[in-house]
């Protein structure tokens, strides 16, 4: 499983004209579900997610600039976006390879207990929807981007 991580000051994802999901000041979360992922994996990349600081601490004067909160320390909102592309083999040629990608059906059930386990874990999850065609607005704050897998 990956995760593209992206500091964001405000994003939104609309489908059909219509607004879908969005959250101010947070993370923007795209998700890449590979073959042998599950429950467990879904669950270890929330929590990495939750608890990766990246934000900074202006509290303490002595840490002031440095990337030491989480979104869950600072209180901002998360938003999930599945994304099979994160799960594409680049390394040769100039096509992406997506064999990697799990399977749309099995993908779209692990998606959902990801964001169910999310909105467990945090107050403030929103979500785009899966498979759908979706347009992204997101103001970056940094910006700051980050590849996490687990």
């Amino acid at each position: 499983m990956r995760a593209l991580i992206q500091r964001v000051h405000r994003v939104s994802v609309t489908v059909d004209a219509h607004c879908v999901g969005e959250i101010e000041h947070g993370l923007l979360a795209y998700i890449g579900l590979g073959h042998d992922d599950n429950l467990q994996s879904a669950q270890r990349m929330i929590d990495k997610i939750l608890t990766y600081r990246i934000f900074d601490n202006d509290d303490d004067p002595a840490k002031f600039g440095k990337l030491d909160k989480n979104v869950q320390q600072v209180g901002g909102g998360l938003l999930l976006v599945s994304q099979f592309t994160l799960m594409a083999k680049t390394d040769k040629g100039r096509r992406p390879d997506f064999g990697r990608a799990m399977a749309p059906y099995a993908a779209q059930a692990l998606f959902e207990q990801l964001v169910n386990y999310a909105k467990n874990q945090h107050p403030n999850v929103a979500t785009g929807e899966f498979g759908a065609d979706m347009q992204v607005a997101s103001i970056n704050d940094g910006p700051l981007n980050f590849l996490l897998e687990v």
